[in-house]
């Protein structure tokens, strides 16, 4: 029995600029513990190679220092590391795998293919498909099908790109990959990289997605796949195993009647540590369960790992209840009557906001006077 593990799309380097300069800091080291468990997995299942689909740099420009974490992250498996460049790194003449040589950076079980050319490795015949640029209108896996390989050795293809026929219609994709390549060039396997989420494509042919997620799509990402062969020819057994420290969480929560309101803070007040956020609120509320929802996000930001939330969309609908509540007189009183009547005449105007502020700072001096 032969055993591979299959990931792609590591990603290493990327900066997370959308974010707080903490939280990205945590997500970008999030990506070398990935690799770690990757090592662990590869050593725990006996694997007898690992195949790193494309994509394994998030750019071309990352630091020494980075390049060196990456390989030592790598040293927990000790077996075959298989490795191309993908679109984002890229086996251009001069490139990040040309400077990690130059560094001595690359241990010797590390096979980083920068030419298509059979490579025998672990009792495999892997077939590489690097793209030495970032976008090529060619498929790059072509070539597999004329490759001679040994006799009795299982035919594994590496390669990095979009499966024709998977997108949507009318959407011209770059590094292209034949529909059926896996069964046209007589492959046991064929290990793909590009899209960040899990998807088989027919019984030879997955992407793995990236083994740590890093964007807010529903794509079943964070993992790795298993992949076991009893022999050439044998239909491979593929497992998706998780991977990932972190769940990218994207939610709309729309507010219409006062259960709605409920159900929402018990949803934020679940989220913790392991949680990247980001939440859409549409509907209605009054000041109160504005007040209460602001509070809940507040509580939840001080848990999550990242907590993004967008209100622009929440209809501000304060009763006559909300407006006595706020128990002001004179001219703040005035202040509020006045922005009430603007806020029905525009509900998306800015009265609503300031309405909001006034209501909080009033409460957190009451509050505070207690």
């Amino acid at each position: 029995m032969i055993t591979l593990l299959h990931t792609a799309d590591w990603q290493i380097g990327k900066l997370f600029g959308q974010f707080d300069p903490d939280d990205a800091a945590l997500l970008a080291e999030a990506r070398f513990a990935a690799i770690e468990r990757l090592a662990r997995l590869a050593t725990d299942h006996r694997a007898d190679a690992v195949l790193v689909a494309g994509d394994v740099f998030d750019a071309q420009g990352v630091t020494d220092r980075t390049v060196f974490r990456l390989f030592n992250a790598m040293a927990g498996y000790a077996g075959p590391w298989v490795m191309i460049p993908g679109n984002h790194d890229a086996g251009l003449a001069e490139s990040v795998w040309t400077r990690a040589a130059r560094l001595g950076a690359i241990p010797a079980n590390v096979h980083v293919c920068l030419q298509p050319a059979p490579l025998v490795v672990a009792g495999l015949a892997i077939l590489p498909a690097p793209l030495t640029q970032r976008i090529t209108h060619a498929d790059l896996t072509e070539w597999f099908a004329s490759a001679e390989t040994p006799v009795g050795l299982p035919r594994i293809g590496l390669a990095h790109g979009s499966v024709q026929g998977l997108l949507a219609d009318g959407i011209d994709s770059s590094n292209p990959i034949a529909a059926g390549r896996a069964a046209q060039a007589r492959l046991d396997y064929l290990a793909l990289g590009d899209w960040h989420g899990t998807r088989r494509v027919d019984e030879r042919c997955w992407y793995a997605g990236t083994p740590e997620t890093d964007r807010h799509r529903a794509n079943d990402s964070g993992q790795a796949l298993l992949v076991r062969l009893a022999g050439p020819g044998a239909l491979p057994e593929v497992t998706p195993v998780a991977t990932g420290q972190y769940r990218w969480l994207s939610e709309t929560i729309d507010l219409q009647v006062p259960t709605d309101l409920d159900a929402a803070l018990e949803r934020i007040d679940a989220f913790g540590p392991a949680d990247v956020v980001q939440i859409s609120v549409t509907g209605q509320t009054d000041l109160a369960g504005h007040r209460c929802l602001q509070d809940a996000l507040a509580r939840a930001g001080g848990k999550a790992r990242s907590l993004s939330a967008d209100l622009d969309a929440l209809r501000l609908e304060p009763t006559d209840a909300d407006i006595a509540a706020l128990d002001a007189d004179g001219y703040l009183g005035d202040v509020i009557a006045e922005l009430g009547a603007d806020l029905k005449a525009r509900p998306d105007g800015p009265a609503r906001d300031a309405l909001a502020l006034l209501a909080g700072f009033l409460a957190d001096d009451r509050s505070a006077a207690r």
